[in-house]
Formats: structure tokens, sequence, C-alpha cells
């Protein structure tokens, strides 16, 4: 068990129980949301909890009793001065979703609660997400004036091109956990963290007691035909990168920060 250092605040913390079960988790004081250094950690982390043989399968969860995920870090948004700052600050999410797409385990994700812009990505991409009534989701991205391309191949395989353009259009609409569950993003909702974590508990430990070998290749049928996200996914932070150098982007940054 370690925390990485120098994360702003934030934090990644990989533990790995005598029955195999690998805990990743994330956090950051601002309600989640996460820095690049942050990100940078965490795709690091499930990489290495992912080439660990005594973890099983990985549970995937975030800091605190609210937000699951705020998305990206604001103030490093508003900081971003050219295009290749907006690759890099764009490229964070698509590297923790290239990271839980490669990974030959079960990823098994935890929401407790609101999730919004990458967070959404990162509930999309887990292999099985579990969530409290609280967890609604938001793609909040176009309501300051980008998208989310990065995010977007994640969350339309999970939940389908319909849900995908409803959150993406809708940017400023939460979508409520029940709505989230009928779409396939989560595939059970309760009422309460500590009923979930009950179930995700007795998932997990069944999970790292079943063949590591025939979920390795169920996986990768899970995922077939997402190869391409390698270049996919650095495309589409691309596109955002530019968008955010725009004067509209820019005056709607500034608009949103100061509500």
């Amino acid at each position: 068990s370690k925390m990485s250092a120098d994360l702003k605040g934030g934090g990644v913390e990989l533990t790995i129980d005598s029955n195999g079960v690998g805990t990743v988790t994330f956090g950051h004081p601002a309600s989640n949301s996460l820095p690049g250094a942050v990100l940078d950690a965490l795709a690091h982390t499930i990489d290495e909890a992912s080439g660990n043989a005594d973890c099983n399968v990985i549970v995937l969860k975030s800091w605190g009793d609210r937000a699951f995920c705020a998305g990206a870090s604001f103030d490093e948004l508003i900081a971003i001065q050219n295009d290749y700052e907006g690759l890099e600050f764009f490229s964070g999410f698509s590297k923790v979703i290239l990271a839980m797409r490669r990974s030959p385990k079960f990823i098994v994700c935890r929401v407790q609660g609101k999730t919004v812009g990458g967070g959404v990505g990162i509930a999309a991409a887990a292999d099985y997400a579990l969530a409290t009534s609280f967890a609604s989701v938001k793609l909040s991205e176009l309501a300051i004036g980008i998208g989310p391309f990065v995010v977007g191949p994640a969350v339309e395989r999970k939940m389908g091109t319909s849900a995908f353009t409803a959150l993406a259009i809708d940017a400023s609409t939460w979508y409520d956990a029940q709505w989230a569950q009928e779409q396939g993003l989560y595939a059970q909702v309760f009422d309460d963290a500590a009923s979930m974590d009950e179930t995700i508990d007795a998932l997990a430990q069944r999970l790292a007691a079943s063949n590591p070998e025939a979920m390795a290749q169920l996986k990768r049928v899970f995922w077939s035909g997402t190869d391409h996200w390698e270049s996919l996914l650095p495309e589409r932070a691309a596109i955002s990168g530019r968008l955010v150098l725009s004067d509209f982007t820019r005056e709607a940054i500034n608009r949103f920060k100061g509500k």
C-alpha cells in the first residue's frame, strides 16, 4: 500500500488483499476533480495492478462519501496556453480509460455520488459499475464551450448513442442514477453506500477466486473492436485542446467559473 507523492493535494493508492482483490482509490479535495498529476498516477496505478500477479480483480473507488468524480481540474483548464498544453490536459482521462481498457483484469467501479465529464468516462470504462441513488451523471463539457470528445467512446460503448447524445447535448442537466442504470451505465443502484459496499465486497471476493485466464479472455471479448482507441482517444483530446483556446470557450469558462 502506498500513496503517490506530489499530486497537488490529490492521491492514488493501491492495496491488494490476501484473496487477490486489488483496490485502487483516487481522490482530490475539490470534489475529486482530477488534475493531470493525479490522472497520470491513476493510469499508472491501474497498469500496476493489471500487471501484478497477486491481483485477480480491481475495485476502483474514490475518496469520501460525496462526489465520485467532478471531472477535470478547472484551474488547469483555465491555465492552458497552447495546443500542446491542451492536448496534454485532455489526454489525462484518455490515459486512464486506455489503462482500464488494456487491463486483463475485470474492473469493478464503486460510484458513491455525482459524477461529471471524465468521471462519467471512468464509470463507463469499468467492466461493472455499482452506484448509490445519489450517483447522478452529467456531461457538462458543451456548457463551457468544449465537448465530451475523450470520454465519448467509453460512454457510447456502454450506454449507446442515444444516451450519449442526450448527455452531450443537455450539458447542464443532471441525469439521475435510475436513468443511468436504465441506460446500462450502472449494473445496480443501491439506496445507501453500506449495501453497495456489501455487494461489491461479495462480488470482488467471488471474482478473485475465479479463473484468471477465463476472466482475461472474457475481458478481451468485452472490449473487442476497441483497439483503435489507442489512437482515437489522443485524436479526440486534440480536438478539445484546440477548442479550449478559442475566445468563445475562454469566455464560457470564465462565466462558468464565476457562478
